[in-house]
């Protein structure tokens, strides 16, 4: 079996773009001089961050017809994640993101999407759904259901995909993307009926499920039929459950640069761990340290980093609050196991 026709061990869909980040900290964007160019997109730098720990990955997302749209492509396949199923849209432009970098915890976003987002005109009929079937690792995010026809798409691969172990939601609501949370909560609430592991921090939860109490938030999706959920605790690190399993973690101490893009690099990492049969234990602190080290770093794809850095700064830090009640190796489990 050649490279080409072999299953993907992660293939994600939705928003992609390219970011425009300032070189100047502390500098309100009027009054920044320079900017970096980086390949942007939260699915997008989960996808390249699984590839930076060997795994063969690809996304479902589209692009303008433009100089942007090409460099999506070029960057994409530079970072070694498959383009095959990013598409033109003649039209639309690529989209642009531009932030601010204060650290340490202040990092406001611009989205220059309009008048609408390529990556929200994912048809249904075009996606390969052979591919999303096989995959090992499904990932989606809640942005992607903000629009049609991107929404329908969403959906139809879910339920090409039947419910199949580690078919993941990132919760990640962000509010600019919706006309009200009353939307968002509906359609998050339908797609949970069709994924089995969901990750998100307590606000995102609250929209999910009405809950931002961590461990009243797990059990809410674990009641909505999730196999895994992972409520990311801030400064507190994450909270992962089970129906017979709780384990917390906390965060690895690092001087930040810029915080976006983290959530990103713990989402790769959690799939090359879950995907490596690790149990939680072991995946958590993983994945936290892969969110520590880009977040010591000013872009977001570019800076994902290896399994060897990341298994590197594990190895200088003691990862502090570290709890667990169980030693069920969940990863087998969701990978083996059946989904209800």
């Amino acid at each position: 079996m050649s490279d080409d026709t072999l299953p993907f061990d992660l293939l994600t869909i939705g928003r992609v773009g390219v970011d425009l980040y300032p070189l100047q900290s502390n500098t309100h964007l009027q009054d920044v001089e320079t900017f970096g160019k980086f390949l942007g997109g939260s699915p997008t730098n989960v996808a390249v961050a699984a590839a930076r720990h060997g795994r063969r990955t690809a996304v479902i997302t589209r692009t303008g017809r433009d100089p942007f749209g090409t460099f999506v492509h070029q960057a994409l396949r530079d970072l070694g994640v498959d383009d095959r199923y990013v598409s033109p849209v003649d039209g639309l432009p690529t989209p642009i993101t531009f932030c601010e970098i204060f650290p340490p915890d202040s990092f406001p976003l611009y989205f220059y999407r309009y008048p609408v987002a390529p990556d929200l005109q994912i048809l249904a009929s075009e996606i390969d759904m052979d591919a999303v079937r096989s995959a090992s690792v499904y990932w989606s995010t809640v942005t992607g259901l903000s629009a049609e026809p991107s929404r329908g798409a969403h959906f139809a691969a879910w339920e090409a995909r039947g419910r199949a172990p580690l078919t993941i939601l990132d919760l990640d609501y962000r509010p600019m993307f919706w006309h009200d949370p009353g939307e968002a909560h509906a359609q998050v609430d339908r797609a949970l009926s069709m994924v089995t592991l969901a990750v998100g921090n307590r606000e995102e939860c609250e929209v999910a499920v009405g809950e931002s109490d961590p461990d009243r938030a797990a059990e809410a999706l674990l009641d909505r039929g999730i196999e895994l959920a992972v409520v990311k605790l801030g400064p507190r690190g994450v909270l992962a459950r089970t129906r017979d399993q709780r384990v917390e973690v906390g965060p690895f101490p690092v001087e930040v640069v810029n915080g976006l893009g983290a959530g990103d690099a713990f989402g790769g990492a959690l799939c090359h761990g879950l995907l490596a049969g690790w149990p939680l234990e072991r995946v958590l602190p993983f994945a936290s340290a892969a969110g520590a080290i880009v977040a010591s770093r000013l872009e977001c794809s570019t800076a994902m980093p290896t399994t060897h850095e990341v298994e590197q700064l594990m190895s200088q830090q003691q990862l502090p609050g570290s709890e667990a009640t169980a030693t069920v190796d969940v990863a087998a489990e969701l990978i083996h196991g059946g989904a209800s």
